[in-house]
């Protein structure tokens, strides 16, 4: 390995730039691909495993619930962990743990196991994102960032574009608890290829030094010697700074509304338009492949703007506004009596939450430096994941309430109405506490 990087401003040692760096990002995709097969699968089961234990709506929003809380606190502790051992080991960890809790789901026999087993899954998924940025951060210039991370964050749609397909095959053929076993067991094959192809750019065996002076152009010496394992930065150094505050209530008021689209996007089509979940479901192929168009061109916005000469805070911010105000037709779902017209109001919606996450993610390494960025992920995330606990128990509520009265449409409805405002709301909570996202000196 390299215990010499290239220095920053040396001549190339070719006339063309290396491009491992993409390299880098097709592992994140395929990682975080795999991380909402693993997640999503529940959702697209839970007609067959309401039958099979008997659960209410209440039910299944304890076990999003518990899954949620596990979540939030695997967010906050991974965050602070990768910023002391490193990405390498820490997405080595993260999936070995998810994969194993996720093959444990065929195993169990009652709604408390399945809550188990949720908490360890949610535990381990937790590692994704933390890892998943910081490894942006340490691999691309802040003008590359939000669309690095609009790729691999894309992962998550492909994620539940393919689960549609594959779910509902492995249940008519086989059973549930075998869908759990072949989605849990993919983890494995991957981690194969991470421990092989990834290392941090300054121990990269052979890097280019064109590719590697390009991915630290926007950085100083100090922000350069970060690579690597090191001291964090304590939380409550970092609860003390407005930025972390911005990006812990722009993940707090949006996340739970992903968690929606993902956990009862299936129930909502099977219940307003009679979809059967044993099938392979066009329908939700088609609004999560809209979430991966988002994904990538959400990400791909805002370092356009940059590109054209605009301050990082104006293109991020600008790009954000546009997406918030993107999700704001959902409001209008309990007006759509056609199925299509549905998959294209709420596809938007969901598409542009994934351009609002390609950006938010990448303000954090915007503001903080390397040194940091995982434990603020973490952090932001543990806050989200928490708006995720509390969000699922309402919807739960609203829909055995309105269930019991003939119309549980009509609680869905009410859910569709509080996500149409959110991404307003927290674009307005970042502004308020980073009005020009300033960079923050530790």
């Amino acid at each position: 390995m390299n215990t010499n990087p290239p220095q920053v401003g040396a001549p190339p040692a070719s006339t063309k730039m290396g491009n491992f760096r993409w390299t880098v990002v097709a592992l994140l995709f395929f990682a975080t691909t795999i991380n909402y097969v693993d997640r999503q699968i529940i959702g697209l089961l839970k007609p067959t495993l309401e039958k099979e234990f008997n659960w209410t709506e209440s039910d299944y929003s304890s076990i999003v619930t518990y899954f949620s809380g596990a979540y939030a606190l695997g967010l906050l502790l991974f965050g602070r962990i990768v910023d002391r051992i490193g990405t390498k080991m820490g997405y080595t960890i993260s999936i070995i743990f998810w994969s194993i809790a996720a093959m444990l789901h065929a195993a169990v026999t009652s709604t408390f196991g399945f809550i188990s087993v949720r908490v360890l899954l949610g535990l381990g998924e937790s590692g994704n994102f933390p890892t998943a940025i910081k490894s942006v951060a340490e691999w691309f210039p802040k003008k590359e960032r939000a669309f690095a991370t609009g790729i691999f964050n894309s992962g998550a749609n492909i994620g539940a574009v393919v689960a549609p397909i594959l779910v509902p095959w492995i249940l008519g053929a086989y059973g549930w608890e075998e869908a759990f076993l072949a989605t849990g067991a993919i983890g494995f094959i991957w981690l194969v290829f991470w421990i092989w192809l990834y290392e941090i750019p300054a121990k990269k065996k052979n890097m280019d030094p064109a590719e590697y002076a390009h991915i630290h152009s926007d950085s100083d010496l100090a922000a350069i010697t970060e690579e690597g394992p090191q001291k964090s930065v304590s939380w409550g150094k970092l609860l003390g700074i407005r930025q972390t505050w911005a990006f812990i209530f722009g993940k707090l008021f949006t996340d739970p509304i992903w968690w929606f689209f993902l956990f009862w996007l299936p129930s909502y089509f099977a219940e307003r338009f009679q979809l059967d979940l044993k099938k392979p479901s066009l329908p939700l192929v088609i609004v999560y492949t809209a979430t991966t168009i988002g994904s990538i061109g959400g990400g791909y916005l805002s370092g356009y703007f940059i590109k054209r000469g605009w301050k990082v805070y104006t293109a991020r911010k600008t790009a954000m506004l546009i997406y918030a105000l993107a999700v704001l037709p959902i409001i209008s779902a309990k007006y759509i009596n056609d199925i299509w017209t549905a998959v294209a109001l709420i596809g938007l919606a969901a598409a542009a939450h994934q351009a609002w996450s390609a950006n938010i993610f990448t303000t954090a390494s915007d503001m903080f430096p390397k040194k940091a960025v995982s434990s603020v992920v973490g952090m932001g995330g543990m806050a989200g994941s928490i708006g995720g606990m509390l969000f699922p128990i309402l919807i739960g509520n609203l829909l055995d309430t309105y269930k019991a009265a003939g119309n549980i449409v009509g609680g869905y409805n009410i859910v569709f109405i509080i996500c149409g405002f959110a991404y307003l709301a927290a674009w307005t909570a970042m502004h308020i506490f980073a009005p020009k996202m300033e960079q923050v000196e530790i």
